[in-house]
Parts: structure tokens; sequence; C-alpha cells
């Protein structure tokens, strides 16, 4: 009798910021499980999602996008992307259409030393002409001659079948690491956090997105509601005045924004409270960034 071989596998996705690896990861797994805006460093955690057949279990590593860190936050973010380097059984190097350069060149390196396979997705086609496609695949084909160059538009859902296939196909044989109903490594209040701080990004500009932080106090669920209370922590002073607005107006249009997001990602009606305090420089500060899941 012939038995079925099962296949498990870490597939990282790393590359700069704003180049789609998270509208991957969400076109792969079927539905959003990352948070994706315009802006760039959306993704500050390592965010495991696991894609789940009869015979496999593809776990999706998705990352911070690669910068040189101005703070320890930042620090700790490039830390999420070296530790999904290290514990590849495939690794997806990500590039916009348009992009010609690595901004690290040590992990440049260390990717084209590495003996994980390979895959360097170029993606955004939709955006482009053929001609600039055609030169932007000879580009990175010369950069990491052992890879596959594969054109993609995550978005649009161009290839994405077939890139699921592929990567099946590379992970190796081995049990399921993580129980077959499991949707991530993530708890279900660190979604909802996520989807405040999505709001956030989408509302305000400047220097305000990048210097808060979610955390939720209370997760109540019922058969038919969740009943949610987050609070949002912020630098200074001046940002919590930005960030509730004249009469309270923002924050409850990153209320309504959450709430929507929340019902569709739970399915069930949501009732969330959100509150604003200021925590001094929690951006810098070691014991702060452990209590908010940066550092071990």
């Amino acid at each position: 009798m012939i038995k079925n071989v099962h296949r498990s596998g870490y597939v990282s996705v790393i590359g700069n910021p704003n180049v789609g690896k998270s509208t991957l990861v969400n076109a792969l797994m079927g539905r959003d499980l990352s948070i994706t805006t315009a802006k760039a460093q959306t993704t500050r955690h390592r965010i495991l999602g696991f894609i789940n057949g009869e015979d496999y279990q593809l776990i999706l590593s998705d990352t911070p996008g690669i910068i040189k860190p101005a703070y320890e936050m930042q620090n700790s973010m490039m830390d999420f992307v070296k530790e999904s380097l290290d514990d590849a059984d495939v690794l997806i190097y990500m590039i916009d259409v348009a992009e010609r350069n690595i901004k690290d060149e040590r992990l440049l390196e260390k990717i084209q030393k590495s003996k994980t396979p390979l895959l360097v997705l170029i993606n955004k086609i939709d955006t482009s002409a053929q001609e600039e496609l055609e030169e932007s695949v000879q580009h990175w084909a010369g950069i990491f001659p052992d890879s596959s160059v594969i054109p993609i538009s995550a978005l649009k859902g161009f290839f994405i079948p077939d890139l699921l296939e592929i990567l099946i196909s590379k992970i190796p044989e081995s049990p399921p690491y993580f129980p077959k109903d499991q949707l991530s490594d993530k708890p279900e209040r660190f979604f909802v956090n996520e989807a405040i701080r999505k709001n956030i990004l989408e509302n305000y500009d400047k220097e305000i997105p990048y210097a808060v932080e979610v955390v939720t106090e209370e997760f109540i669920e019922a058969e038919k509601i969740i009943k949610i209370r987050s609070i949002i922590l912020v630098e200074r002073e001046t940002q919590k005045g930005i960030v509730i607005g004249h009469k309270g107006a923002k924050l409850k249009r990153v209320g309504i924004g959450a709430r929507k997001d929340l019902q569709a990602f739970f399915g069930k009606k949501i009732h969330i409270e959100l509150y604003v305090k200021v925590q001094k420089n929690w951006r810098s500060n070691p014991l702060q960034l452990k209590r908010f899941g940066y550092q071990n």
C-alpha cells in the first residue's frame, strides 16, 4: 500500500517596503491576514499564516520591509527579517517591477550565499510596459543567477495559483508543524491591534502612524458579538490631541473603520471602544518593545 507523502515547510517573504509582500501573503491565503496600506512600514511584526491541504501545510512568513533602522523598534523589525531568513525552507525575495537595488548589501550577500531555494518575484507587472518587465527580469536574473525569476501581480492575482503549486512542491516532506484548523501563530488580539493600526495609517499623515502602538485590553467573545476595548498609545501629548481630533471626530472614524474590518475578519458583530494614552518614547524602550512583542 502506497502511503501519501505529507509536506510541511516555512516560506519566508522578504523585500523592500511597499513591494507587496503582505498583498502576496493575503492572495496566497485567499483572505486578508496581514494589513495592507499605501504607507511604508505597514508591517511591523513577523506574521505566520498557514495554508493547509490534505497532504501539505505551507507556513507563510510575512515580514517588515527592509530598511536601515533609525531607532530600537526598527532594529527589532529587521531582526524579524533575519529570523525568517534563517528558518526558511523556501525563500521569496519580492521586488517592485520598477526596482533595481537592494538597500542592505549584507542581506544581499547572505541571500546569494544561501542554499535555500530562492524565488525572485517581480510584482506589480500590471503597472508596467512589456519592455520594462523584460529589463527587470534580465536585471534580477543577473543578480540571482541560481534562482527562478517570476513576474506576478499579487493585487490582480496573476500567477498566484501557479505560485502556490510551486511552493508546495518545494517544501520538504514533514508532518504538519501546527494544527490543521489553525490560521496563524498570532492570537485574536493581535489582529484587533492590526486592524486599528491599519485605520490609523489610513487616516493620519506624517509621524503619527509611526509613533502609535495599539494594546487590546479586553476581548470578550459571545455567540453573536465580540466586545473589544483597546488603547492607542502615542509618544507625546500633542500626538494624543491629533489622534482624538476635534470633539473626537478622528478617533471615531478610526473606530468605525476598524469595526468594519474586524466584522469581516471574525464574521461577527463588533462593539469597540478606543482610548488614547501617552507612553513616552516607547519605540526606543526595550521593556515596552518586549511588552508589545517586538523583542523576546
